[in-house]
Order: C-alpha cells, then sequence, then structure tokens
C-alpha cells in the first residue's frame, strides 16, 4: 500500500556539507504551528552544531554522550531525578530561574533551585506538627510567615517543605529503612495572620548523589559533591507568585562550595541553638539541646 505524501514534508538538499547542514535542519522547523517551538528549536540546532564543530566532537564522543543521556534515564525514577541532577550540576537549573525570577527584586524573598527531591504526595499535616516521621536527630523548630510585597499577611498560602535527616540523607534515599514512609516533608497552610510553624530535626550539608552518571561528570571535572546544609521550601497563593526558595546555614563549611550553585547570601538564616533545660517556641520543656529558626518568606504580587 503507498503511503500518503506527509503534507509537512518538503525537498531537502543532498549532500550536505560541515557548512551547510546546520541551515538545512533548521529549514525543517518553518513548518512549525507554534512561533515558539520554532524558535526554540531553530537556536537549538544552530548551537548544538556550532558547539559540535568548535570542539571538533568525535564519532566515539558523541556516541559517549549518547549512552550518559540513556543511562540518566534509566537511573532516574518517581523518587531519584537524574536529569533534573544533571541540570542542577551544569547551572542550568539556577540559569534559568535567574532568567525567569528577577532576584528578589524590591522585598521579595529570592528564588532558588527546587532539587532532585521533591515528591508529590508529601503528608498535610496541621501548625506545629512534627514532621520528622521519628527520624533520630537533634529537634529543629522552625517559624515562618508569609507576607506579600506590601508587607501584609497572606492566608491560606501553600508551604511546602522538606529537608534531610543529620547524616544528609533524604527519606527517598532510605526508603528501605524508612519502609517507603515519607519523612522530614510536609505540605502545611498558613494562619490568618500568615503563620506556620512544624517541628523537626536538624538537616546536615551532604554529597549530592554521586552513584550515578552525574557522579562521572563531578569526578571527572575534580569538583566537590558538597552541598551547604539547607531547608527547602515552595509557596503558593492566591494572588501571587509561586516561590521555591531554601534557607541555608551561615556558618556551614560548604556554603561557597555548593555543587549545584543554589546559595545565595540572601538565604542565610540563624540556626540558633538552645541549650537543654530551655523551653521550645511550641512551648514543650526540652530536655535536650535543640535549634530554632524564624524567617519571613515574601511573596511577589502575580503578573498580570
Amino acid at each position: 500500500m503507498l503511503r500518503r505524501r506527509n503534507e509537512g514534508s518538503r525537498t531537502m538538499s543532498i549532500d550536505l556539507t560541515e557548512e551547510t547542514i546546520t541551515a538545512e535542519v533548521q529549514k525543517t522547523f518553518d513548518g512549525a504551528a507554534d512561533e515558539r517551538t520554532r524558535e526554540i528549536f531553530v537556536s537549538l540546532v544552530q548551537h548544538l552544531h556550532d558547539f559540535a564543530r568548535e570542539v571538533r566532537l568525535t564519532s566515539e564522543e558523541w556516541f559517549t554522550a549518547v549512552d550518559f543521556l540513556e543511562r540518566v534515564g534509566r537511573i532516574s525514577s518517581p523518587t531519584r531525578q537524574e536529569f533534573v541532577l544533571l541540570s542542577d550540576i551544569l547551572g542550568v537549573s539556577v540559569l534559568v530561574d535567574q532568567i525567569n525570577h528577577d532576584g528578589g527584586a524590591g522585598s521579595a524573598t529570592d528564588s532558588t533551585l527546587l532539587g532532585p527531591f521533591y515528591v508529590d504526595g508529601r503528608p498535610r499535616v496541621e501548625n506545629g506538627s512534627d514532621i520528622s516521621g521519628g527520624v533520630p536527630g537533634m529537634p529543629l523548630f522552625f517559624t515562618g510567615r508569609v507576607v506579600d510585597s506590601t508587607g501584609l499577611p497572606v492566608s491560606g498560602a501553600d508551604v511546602d517543605t522538606w529537608h534531610s535527616d543529620g547524616e544528609g540523607f533524604y527519606d527517598v534515599q532510605q526508603a528501605d529503612k524508612l519502609h517507603g514512609e515519607l519523612a522530614m516533608r510536609a505540605l502545611l497552610h498558613t494562619d490568618l495572620d500568615g503563620w506556620f510553624s512544624f517541628r523537626s530535626i536538624v538537616p546536615r550539608y551532604y554529597p549530592v548523589p554521586t552513584d550515578g552518571p552525574c557522579g562521572e561528570i563531578i569526578r571527572a571535572a575534580g569538583r566537590s559533591p558538597m552541598r551547604p546544609e539547607h531547608l527547602h521550601f515552595r509557596f503558593r497563593a492566591a494572588g501571587c507568585e509561586p516561590l521555591v526558595t531554601m534557607l541555608f546555614r551561615g556558618d556551614d563549611p560548604y556554603l561557597e562550595q555548593d555543587a549545584v550553585f543554589g546559595a545565595k547570601r540572601s538565604l542565610v538564616a540563624d540556626f540558633a541553638d538552645h541549650e537543654a533545660g530551655e523551653t521550645a517556641p511550641d512551648g514543650t520543656p526540652m530536655t535536650e539541646p535543640f535549634q530554632t529558626v524564624e524567617w519571613t518568606f515574601t511573596l511577589a504580587s502575580a503578573r498580570r
């Protein structure tokens, strides 16, 4: 049976050369229904071809790259986002964030990476809840407030938070140990005055996963895989721009060596130390040392 000629097909040149192939490939996007799609792919082809010509890419190197991407895909899962990690360690995630956000212009809190350990389906909890999931560690009490660009409280905002344990591991990295249960993450909501709070454990600095393809890049470059201690947050509220951000410990030894380029001075918080015998912010008399963190997050007004 004869196949009908695709209406979008076009006559292509043959006997292409190193100098002519780029324009020929770019022309294949002339029929794209969406102009933005055409713009992106025409530019992508230009830069990808220019890169291959600039470094005089060998066939062996190209197939090594293809194999690398295949292995990134194979190791990825709902709880292991290796492609996100690849974007992070190459600085693309931060670059895209900087392109699309104004860097905290005005009073808005600076945004930064979502990271590879965000998980949907996290438990919804009430303010003041213990979100540690029973993971042992030094207690941490967090008190936050969400306000808009005018300083007014934002009530009913969705507040996602997640972080590592005291050894630098997230729950999804120790599924067997935690019997598949999520820990050190939750979805909360701000009250009428914009406040939210939770109890958990103190996180720690850690290396990004290096047992997969991305680890090969880190080792080949001879660079540090470490991330400084931090807490993740994601905010969504009516009338405000979404915000993905982190808070970092100021005296962390890896603050200026962040493997994914996400640390910012404007997001350095005081992880205050308290001795046993003191009272926690929720009124709990503490029989062990603990830490507290307080922070106000400012959301930008939604773009019209």
